[in-house]
Protein backbone atom coordinates (compact mmCIF):
# COMPACT_ATOMS: atom_id res chain seq x y z
CA UNK A 1 0.00 0.00 0.00
CA UNK A 2 1.27 3.52 -0.98
CA UNK A 3 2.22 5.33 2.29
CA UNK A 4 1.85 2.21 4.80
CA UNK A 5 4.45 2.35 7.69
CA UNK A 6 7.23 0.23 7.88
CA UNK A 7 7.29 -1.57 11.63
CA UNK A 8 9.95 -2.22 12.66
CA UNK A 9 11.49 -3.67 15.90
CA UNK A 10 12.54 -1.58 19.15
CA UNK A 11 15.50 -1.55 20.38
CA UNK A 12 15.87 -2.07 24.37
CA UNK A 13 19.59 -0.84 25.88
CA UNK A 14 19.21 -3.06 28.90
CA UNK A 15 21.46 -2.30 32.20
CA UNK A 16 22.52 -5.34 34.02
CA UNK A 17 24.19 -3.80 36.68
CA UNK A 18 27.62 -3.84 38.23
CA UNK A 19 28.05 -7.88 38.28
CA UNK A 20 26.06 -9.91 40.64
CA UNK A 21 23.01 -11.33 38.69
CA UNK A 22 20.54 -10.35 41.89
CA UNK A 23 21.17 -6.65 40.86
CA UNK A 24 19.34 -6.42 37.90
CA UNK A 25 16.14 -4.68 37.86
CA UNK A 26 12.59 -6.40 38.02
CA UNK A 27 12.16 -4.88 34.21
CA UNK A 28 15.24 -5.79 32.79
CA UNK A 29 14.83 -9.32 33.89
CA UNK A 30 11.08 -9.69 32.61
CA UNK A 31 12.15 -7.79 29.44
CA UNK A 32 14.77 -10.73 28.81
CA UNK A 33 12.53 -13.41 29.69
CA UNK A 34 10.21 -12.71 26.58
CA UNK A 35 12.36 -11.02 23.89
CA UNK A 36 13.52 -12.96 21.02
CA UNK A 37 16.99 -11.15 19.80
CA UNK A 38 19.78 -10.56 22.95
CA UNK A 39 22.43 -9.11 21.82
CA UNK A 40 25.69 -7.95 24.08
CA UNK A 41 29.25 -6.92 23.82
CA UNK A 42 31.30 -9.04 22.83
CA UNK A 43 35.40 -8.05 23.55
CA UNK A 44 36.57 -11.35 22.74
CA UNK A 45 38.62 -13.76 24.25
CA UNK A 46 36.29 -14.85 27.86
CA UNK A 47 32.97 -14.82 27.77
CA UNK A 48 31.14 -10.92 27.78
CA UNK A 49 30.78 -9.74 31.25
CA UNK A 50 27.17 -8.29 30.20
CA UNK A 51 26.10 -11.91 28.91
CA UNK A 52 27.33 -13.52 31.61
CA UNK A 53 25.60 -11.72 34.55
CA UNK A 54 22.27 -11.26 32.84
CA UNK A 55 22.54 -15.96 31.73
CA UNK A 56 20.79 -17.08 34.19
CA UNK A 57 17.46 -14.38 33.43
CA UNK A 58 17.45 -14.38 28.88
CA UNK A 59 14.91 -16.37 27.13
CA UNK A 60 16.43 -19.87 26.41
CA UNK A 61 15.12 -20.01 23.01
CA UNK A 62 16.49 -16.32 22.48
CA UNK A 63 18.65 -15.69 19.17
CA UNK A 64 22.14 -14.70 20.75
CA UNK A 65 24.04 -11.81 19.14
CA UNK A 66 27.28 -10.48 20.00
CA UNK A 67 28.58 -7.34 19.11
CA UNK A 68 32.33 -7.30 18.38
CA UNK A 69 33.78 -4.46 20.58
CA UNK A 70 37.15 -4.68 21.59
CA UNK A 71 38.87 -2.53 24.05
CA UNK A 72 40.92 -1.16 22.12
CA UNK A 73 42.74 2.49 23.32
CA UNK A 74 42.64 3.74 19.78
CA UNK A 75 39.09 5.98 18.90
CA UNK A 76 38.81 5.14 14.84
CA UNK A 77 38.88 1.26 15.46
CA UNK A 78 36.22 1.93 18.24
CA UNK A 79 34.13 3.87 16.46
CA UNK A 80 34.43 0.78 13.24
CA UNK A 81 33.42 -1.56 15.70
CA UNK A 82 30.23 0.61 16.35
CA UNK A 83 29.45 1.22 13.10
CA UNK A 84 29.25 -2.65 11.98
CA UNK A 85 27.41 -3.32 15.74
CA UNK A 86 24.87 -0.71 14.18
CA UNK A 87 24.77 -2.66 10.96
CA UNK A 88 23.76 -6.17 12.78
CA UNK A 89 21.71 -4.36 15.12
CA UNK A 90 19.94 -2.62 12.32
CA UNK A 91 19.14 -5.99 10.46
CA UNK A 92 17.31 -7.51 13.68
CA UNK A 93 15.15 -4.85 13.90
CA UNK A 94 14.41 -3.89 10.13
CA UNK A 95 13.06 -7.48 9.63
CA UNK A 96 10.75 -6.23 12.77
CA UNK A 97 12.63 -8.12 15.50
CA UNK A 98 12.49 -6.22 18.93
CA UNK A 99 16.46 -6.90 20.12
CA UNK A 100 17.43 -5.96 23.71
CA UNK A 101 21.57 -4.88 23.78
CA UNK A 102 23.14 -5.83 27.35
CA UNK A 103 24.95 -3.11 29.15
CA UNK A 104 27.03 -3.06 31.89
CA UNK A 105 25.92 -0.86 35.00
CA UNK A 106 24.06 1.17 33.23
CA UNK A 107 23.41 2.29 29.76
CA UNK A 108 24.10 5.83 29.97
CA UNK A 109 27.10 5.88 32.68
CA UNK A 110 29.61 6.16 30.97
CA UNK A 111 28.54 3.39 28.79
CA UNK A 112 29.19 2.50 24.87
CA UNK A 113 24.88 2.24 24.68
CA UNK A 114 25.15 5.94 23.80
CA UNK A 115 27.49 5.39 20.68
CA UNK A 116 24.20 2.83 19.60
CA UNK A 117 21.39 5.70 20.28
CA UNK A 118 23.05 7.97 17.80
CA UNK A 119 23.67 5.42 15.29
CA UNK A 120 20.36 4.38 15.29
CA UNK A 121 18.06 5.88 17.25
CA UNK A 122 16.60 8.41 14.08
CA UNK A 123 15.74 5.09 12.48
CA UNK A 124 13.99 3.12 15.07
CA UNK A 125 12.30 3.53 18.37
CA UNK A 126 14.68 2.95 21.30
CA UNK A 127 13.86 2.31 24.85
CA UNK A 128 16.28 2.16 28.18
CA UNK A 129 15.88 0.53 30.73
CA UNK A 130 18.30 1.31 33.77
CA UNK A 131 20.73 -0.24 35.81
CA UNK A 132 22.16 -0.35 38.65
CA UNK A 133 26.03 1.33 38.53
CA UNK A 134 29.36 0.59 39.73
CA UNK A 135 29.36 3.37 41.35
CA UNK A 136 26.69 2.58 44.18
CA UNK A 137 27.77 -0.69 44.08
CA UNK A 138 31.30 0.35 45.22
CA UNK A 139 29.79 2.59 47.85
CA UNK A 140 27.33 -0.30 49.19
CA UNK A 141 31.10 -2.62 49.16
CA UNK A 142 33.10 -0.13 51.45
CA UNK A 143 29.86 0.71 53.85
CA UNK A 144 30.29 4.53 53.44
CA UNK A 145 28.00 7.42 51.71
CA UNK A 146 29.67 8.71 48.71
CA UNK A 147 28.54 11.97 49.38
CA UNK A 148 26.25 13.50 52.44
CA UNK A 149 24.28 16.87 52.35
CA UNK A 150 24.81 19.37 50.35
CA UNK A 151 28.55 17.89 49.45
CA UNK A 152 29.28 18.08 45.57
CA UNK A 153 30.10 14.27 44.62
CA UNK A 154 32.72 14.18 41.66
CA UNK A 155 33.07 11.47 38.73
CA UNK A 156 36.35 11.67 37.53
CA UNK A 157 37.92 9.06 34.55
CA UNK A 158 40.90 8.22 35.19
CA UNK A 159 42.58 8.24 32.22
CA UNK A 160 42.39 11.95 32.50
CA UNK A 161 46.22 13.39 32.16
CA UNK A 162 47.60 14.28 35.31
CA UNK A 163 47.42 18.03 35.28
CA UNK A 164 43.74 17.74 34.33
CA UNK A 165 43.01 15.05 36.99
CA UNK A 166 44.68 17.44 39.70
CA UNK A 167 42.61 19.95 38.40
CA UNK A 168 39.48 18.38 39.12
CA UNK A 169 41.00 17.03 42.49
CA UNK A 170 41.55 20.50 43.81
CA UNK A 171 39.14 21.31 46.63
CA UNK A 172 37.02 18.07 45.31
CA UNK A 173 35.43 16.60 48.89
CA UNK A 174 34.34 13.47 47.80
CA UNK A 175 35.51 11.69 44.47
CA UNK A 176 35.34 8.90 42.42
CA UNK A 177 37.67 8.02 40.32
CA UNK A 178 36.58 5.13 37.53
CA UNK A 179 38.18 3.41 34.93
CA UNK A 180 41.77 2.77 36.87
CA UNK A 181 42.91 0.03 35.45
CA UNK A 182 46.71 0.62 33.81
CA UNK A 183 46.64 4.29 35.10
CA UNK A 184 46.68 3.06 38.75
CA UNK A 185 49.88 3.82 39.56
CA UNK A 186 49.77 7.47 38.55
CA UNK A 187 46.48 8.30 40.01
CA UNK A 188 47.59 6.71 43.09
CA UNK A 189 50.79 9.24 42.95
CA UNK A 190 48.24 12.71 42.10
CA UNK A 191 46.17 11.56 45.33
CA UNK A 192 49.00 11.30 47.34
CA UNK A 193 49.84 14.50 46.09
CA UNK A 194 46.79 16.48 46.63
CA UNK A 195 46.20 14.71 49.98
CA UNK A 196 43.22 12.76 48.68
CA UNK A 197 45.03 9.75 49.62
CA UNK A 198 44.23 9.63 53.06
CA UNK A 199 41.67 7.40 53.69
CA UNK A 200 41.19 6.26 49.94
CA UNK A 201 39.65 3.09 49.57
CA UNK A 202 40.23 0.93 46.02
CA UNK A 203 37.37 -1.15 45.08
CA UNK A 204 37.67 -4.00 42.70
CA UNK A 205 35.46 -5.99 40.51
CA UNK A 206 32.26 -4.44 43.27
CA UNK A 207 29.36 -6.93 43.59
CA UNK A 208 30.82 -9.87 42.32
CA UNK A 209 32.45 -13.00 43.81
CA UNK A 210 35.51 -11.80 42.89
CA UNK A 211 35.14 -8.67 45.10
CA UNK A 212 37.82 -6.49 46.52
CA UNK A 213 38.27 -3.66 49.16
CA UNK A 214 41.29 -2.18 50.54
CA UNK A 215 42.72 1.23 51.72
CA UNK A 216 44.77 3.03 49.00
CA UNK A 217 47.82 2.32 50.74
CA UNK A 218 47.76 -1.48 50.73
CA UNK A 219 47.80 -1.26 46.62
CA UNK A 220 51.52 -0.80 45.80
CA UNK A 221 51.34 -2.46 42.31
CA UNK A 222 51.50 -0.27 39.28
CA UNK A 223 48.52 -1.58 37.36
CA UNK A 224 44.61 -2.75 38.39
CA UNK A 225 42.16 -4.65 36.74
CA UNK A 226 39.87 -2.52 34.81
CA UNK A 227 36.62 -2.79 36.99
CA UNK A 228 38.33 -1.15 39.94
CA UNK A 229 37.73 2.08 41.21
CA UNK A 230 38.87 4.17 43.91
CA UNK A 231 36.66 6.10 46.38
CA UNK A 232 37.87 9.46 47.92
CA UNK A 233 36.27 11.45 50.35
CA UNK A 234 37.65 14.65 52.21
CA UNK A 235 34.50 16.21 53.77
CA UNK A 236 33.60 17.66 57.35
CA UNK A 237 30.45 15.98 57.11
CA UNK A 238 29.65 13.82 60.13
CA UNK A 239 26.98 11.37 58.53
CA UNK A 240 27.10 8.98 61.48
CA UNK A 241 25.45 11.21 63.69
Amino acid sequence: MVGAKTVTGTLYLVGVGPGDPELMTLKAVRLLDGIAVVAYPDPGGETALALRIAQTHINPHATLLPIPLPMRVERPAGQAAYDAGAVALGEQLRAGRDVAYLCEGDPLFYGSAMYLIGRLGAEFPVKIIPGVTSLTAAAAAIGRPLAARNEVLKVVPGPLPDDVLRAELDGAEAVAIIKVGRHFGRIRAVLEATGHANGATVVTHASTGREQVRPLADCQRAELPYFSMILCYRGAEDWRR
